[in-house]
């Protein structure tokens, strides 16, 4: 059972690689979920989090590649204040309803149904309707 597992979630991840690879952020989504899954279920957990981290990643990739460095640089001098978070800080990571302060995206950046905020030193696009980390800017 566990072999067939395997083998779905490698097949899985080598047939949505070449669809997925288009879609910004999903070297970070894929790396991150790869870490989570692999510390809660070992190596399966590894390959099928890669593949969910990696299409979250995609999702989230709202910012091109130009302007992810310069939305990181217009957020952090902000100066807003940094959230604590103390659980894995990844891509699809839900912050606390409480706390966590939002900010809008400017309308040059085109991800105005989104919100920044600032979690452990680093800019993060969030979901307001959710919570979910979407995109971690560095």
């Amino acid at each position: 059972m566990r072999n067939s597992l395997f083998i779905a979630a490698s097949l899985l991840a080598l047939l949505s690689a070449p669809l997925l690879a288009q879609a910004q952020g999903i070297p970070q989504g894929a790396a991150n979920g790869a870490n989570a899954g692999n510390k809660a279920a070992g190596p399966v957990g590894a390959v099928v989090g890669g593949v969910v981290g990696g299409v979250l990643g995609g999702i989230g990739g709202l910012l091109g590649a130009d302007e992810r460095p310069r939305f990181h640089q217009y957020a952090m001098s902000q100066r807003h204040p940094s959230y604590r978070y103390d659980k894995d800080f990844v891509v699809g990571a839900v912050l606390p309803r409480q706390g966590v302060t939002y900010y809008a995206v400017p309308d040059e950046y085109g991800a105005r149904d989104y919100r920044y905020t600032i979690v452990n030193d680093h800019a993060v696009l969030v979901d307001p309707r959710t919570g979910a980390i979407v995109e971690i800017l560095d």
